[in-house]
C-alpha cells in the first residue's frame, strides 16, 4: 500500500442455485485465498449468495433467510482478515426487494447499496422481483441494524486517496452511471458485481466499456462476472472478470473460468490524475452520499504491476509501428505549417551525423515533399570541428546525398581558434569554454546561411537534452523550429529505426550507422580516431533520465517512488546504487537548467510530456530543487 500501490481481486466462485450456505463457503474460500495473496479488497458477482438465476424463488422466504444467515456466516469466517469484501445478495425491506451489495470487512457489516438500474428488457426481467435502490434506509439485517444507501463511499481513513465505490451491472450499461457521481465524490475504485450473461460479442463490448469508463472517472474498476453454477435455463455465464485502470486493462480471467483475477492499481496516481486535469468535476462534501469510514493495515506491497523501462516507447511491435509513423507525421505537418504561414521554402539543418539531427533531416524532408517543394531547399550542413570524427562526418554527408539535399561542408576549427584567441581562451584546456565556443559558433553558422537564403533553422535537440539542460545556451539551444522538442531521446532510436526499416537499402545502411554510433556531442578531440566523449557517461543513460521524466512530470510523483518504481522497472540491468546516483543528478540538474526551457523556439507537441513553456510546463528558473533532492539523497 505505500507509495499508493493496492492490490484488489475479483472473483468468481463455483455455486449451487439457491444454496446459500453452499455458496457462502466458496465466497468464503475466495475471499481468503485473497487475502492470502496480498489483495486489500475483493469484489463477487451479482447476487452470488444466492444465485442470479433464481427467478421466482426471489419472492420466497426461504431463500431471503438463507441468504442472511450465509451473509453472517461469510461476515464470521472472514472477521480475522484484513480484506474488504463485497458480495451480492437479495435484502428484503419495507416492502419491497433490494439487489443488493453488502460490504464487509473483519466480521463487520460496513454498509450496503443496492442496484438503481433494474433491466427488464430482452432475457433480463429483474423488474419482476426488485425495486430501484432507495437513497437512504436503515434496516434490520444480520441481526443488527444495517445502512442501506443509494450513494455509498468506503473511504479508507489511513490511506488517503483510496475510497471505493459500488455500482451493479446494469448500473454501468447505462446513459448515467451511478459510478460517475461516485468518482466525483471521491472514489478512486469501483467495484461492480455483475450477471452479465454471454452472447456473440459481448465480451469485446464489456471490455470497451469497462476500460472506457476507468478512463473517463479516472480510476480503477473492477467487474465481477458471474458465472459457473448459474442456471443454464435460458443463458450461460462466462466469469468475465476486469480489472481497469484509467483505460488500460490490468487484468483479465479466461471465459467460463473460475477463481480470483488480481491487479495492482496505483490509487495515487488517479489522485494525480484529477488534480491535474482541470475539467474534473469533483464534489468534495457530498451531501446525498453516506461516507462509511474504515481502517487497513499498511503494508508494503510487493508490487505485481507491469512497470515498462521505456515509457515512452509502445511494448507492442504493432503499436511501436503505428506510434512512429503518427510522431514522423505530426513532426513534419508541423513543420509544414511553420513553413507554409512564412512562405518559406528553405531550410537549414546542422547535420552533425548523430541521432536527434538525422531525424530532423528526416522530418524536414518530409514536410518539404508535403509541401510539394525540391528537396534542394533544404540545406544539410556539416561543420567539423575539433571532436569531429571520420565517421559521423562521412555518415553526414552520405545521408544528405541519400536524401537528395544540398550539402554543404564548413570546417569550423579555424574560426573557433580565432575566437579563442580574441578572448583569451587556451586552446589546450577542454573546458566548458572550449566546448560552448563550438556549438555556439555552428548555431551562429547555421543562421547566417538560413539569412543568406531567405531560409530557417530547424532545430535538432530532444526532450531528454532539454529535460538535463544537456544543450549550449544560445548553441544547439537555439534554433527557429525544433522538431524534436518533445522527442526524448529513447524514442528518437525507435523513430530513425522506424525510417530506416521503410528506406532503400543506400539510406537503410546509414541509418542502421547512425544507430550504432556512440550518443556525443564531439567536442573533444577524439583518441586514435575513435568518439572519446560520450554522452551517456556524463549525465547517465538516457533509459532512467527519460524514465524519472515521464513520472515526475506526468504524475508529479516524487523521487522515492519514482525510485521504486525504476527498481522495479530496470531489476536486471541497474544496481539500486546506480538507479539512485542518477536520480539525484536528475533532480538537480532539472532544476538547475530551468532557465535554458524558459525561452524555446517553437516546436510541435507529440506525446503527453513536453517542456515548452508555452505549451505544457511552467516553472520558475530560479525554483529550488531542495525537497526533492533530499528525498533522493535520502532513499
Amino acid at each position: 500500500m505505500k507509495d499508493g500501490f493496492f492490490r484488489i481481486a475479483c472473483a468468481t466462485p463455483s455455486i449451487h442455485v439457491a444454496d446459500c450456505a453452499y455458496n457462502a463457503q466458496q465466497i468464503v474460500k475466495l475471499i481468503q485465498e485473497a487475502a492470502q495473496m496480498g489483495a486489500g479488497a475483493v469484489v463477487f458477482p451479482e447476487l452470488c449468495v444466492t444465485g442470479y438465476t433464481c427467478g421466482d424463488l426471489f419472492l420466497t422466504l426461504p431463500l431471503l433467510q438463507g441468504a442472511q444467515r450465509a451473509l453472517s456466516e461469510i461476515a464470521r469466517q472472514t472477521e480475522q482478515l484484513d480484506i474488504l469484501a463485497v458480495v451480492g445478495l437479495p435484502v428484503a425491506s419495507c416492502g419491497k426487494l433490494y439487489n443488493c451489495a453488502a460490504a464487509l470487512y473483519r466480521g463487520e457489516i460496513l454498509g450496503l447499496t443496492a442496484k438503481r438500474n433494474i433491466p427488464n428488457y430482452s432475457e433480463f426481467y429483474e423488474a419482476r422481483y426488485f425495486a430501484p435502490c432507495p437513497e437512504y434506509q436503515e434496516i434490520e439485517l444480520c441481526g443488527g441494524v444495517q445502512t442501506l444507501a443509494g450513494r455509498m463511499l468506503l473511504r479508507c481513513e489511513n490511506l488517503p486517496g483510496l475510497t471505493f465505490g459500488i455500482e451493479i451491472c446494469e448500473d454501468l450499461w447505462v446513459s448515467d452511471p451511478p459510478s460517475v457521481g461516485l468518482a466525483q465524490m471521491g472514489a478512486t475504485v469501483i467495484f461492480n458485481l455483475s450477471a452479465s450473461d454471454e452472447i456473440i460479442g459481448k465480451a469485446a463490448y464489456r471490455r470497451s466499456l469497462v476500460s472506457s469508463q476507468s478512463a473517463r472517472l479516472f480510476c480503477a474498476y473492477a467487474y465481477a462476472d458471474a458465472g459457473e453454477g448459474e442456471s443454464s435455463t435460458d443463458m450461460v455465464f462466462s466469469g468475465h472478470n476486469l480489472i481497469a485502470e484509467n483505460g488500460t486493462l490490468l487484468s483479465e480471467s479466461k471465459s467460463f473460468s473460475t477463481g480470483l483475477i488480481t491487479a495492482d492499481i496505483d490509487f495515487q496516481r488517479l489522485s494525480q490524475e484529477r488534480m491535474r486535469t482541470t475539467t474534473w468535476h469533483a464534489i468534495p462534501n457530498p451531501e446525498d452520499a453516506v461516507v462509511i469510514s474504515f481502517t487497513l493495515p499498511e503494508r508494503e506491497l510487493d508490487v505485481q504491476r507491469t512497470i515498462v523501462p521505456m515509457p515512452f516507447v509502445p511494448q507492442d511491435t504493432a503499436d511501436l509501428q503505428e506510434r512512429c509513423e503518427a510522431i514522423l507525421t505530426m513532426q513534419a505537418q508541423g513543420l509544414r505549417t511553420r513553413l507554409a504561414h512564412t512562405k518559406c521554402r528553405h531550410a537549414v539543418v546542422g547535420l552533425s551525423g548523430g541521432l536527434d539531427s538525422t531525424l530532423a533531416l528526416l522530418v524536414t524532408v518530409r514536410a518539404f515533399d508535403l509541401l510539394h517543394l525540391p528537396r534542394e531547399g533544404i540545406l544539410a550542413v556539416s561543420m567539423p570541428c575539433f571532436g569531429t570524427t571520420s565517421r559521423t562526418k562521412n555518415n553526414a554527408e552520405g545521408l544528405a546525398h541519400a536524401l537528395d539535399v544540398s550539402f554543404r561542408e564548413i570546417p569550423i576549427g579555424a574560426a573557433v581558434t580565432q575566437h579563442f584567441s580574441d578572448i583569451g581562451q587556451d586552446p589546450n584546456c577542454h573546458d566548458v569554454t572550449y566546448e560552448n565556443a563550438q556549438a555556439r559558433e555552428r548555431t551562429q553558422v547555421l543562421m547566417d546561411l538560413a539569412n543568406q537564403k531567405g531560409g530557417m533553422v530547424i532545430g535538432t535537440g530532444d526532450l531528454s537534452e532539454l529535460a538535463l539542460g544537456w544543450a549550449t545556451y544560445n548553441g544547439d539551444h537555439m534554433s527557429m523550429y525544433g522538431v524534436n522538442a518533445s522527442i526524448p531521446k529513447t524514442l528518437v532510436r525507435y523513430l530513425v529505426r522506424y525510417a530506416a526499416q521503410q528506406a532503400q537499402p543506400q539510406l537503410q545502411a546509414l541509418l542502421l550507422d547512425i544507430l550504432d554510433t556512440p550518443v556525443s556531442p564531439e567536442l573533444l578531440p577524439p583518441v586514435d580516431g575513435v568518439i572519446s566523449q560520450k554522452t551517456e557517461d556524463l549525465v547517465g543513460p538516457y533509459e532512467l533520465h527519460d524514465f524519472f521524466l515521464y513520472y515526475m512530470l506526468r504524475f508529479g510523483f516524487g523521487p522515492a517512488k519514482i525510485y521504486r518504481m525504476a527498481r522495479l522497472a530496470f531489476a536486471q540491468r541497474y544496481e539500486d546504487d546506480i538507479i539512485k546516483k542518477w536520480l539525484v543528478t536528475f533532480c538537480r540538474r532539472f532544476f538547475a537548467q530551468q532557465f535554458k526551457r524558459s525561452c524555446l523556439p517553437d516546436g510541435p507537441k507529440v506525446g503527453s510530456v513536453t517542456l515548452s513553456p508555452r505549451g505544457d510546463f511552467r516553472m520558475p528558473s530560479d525554483a529550488c530543487a531542495a525537497l526533492w533532492l533530499e528525498e533522493a539523497q535520502n532513499l
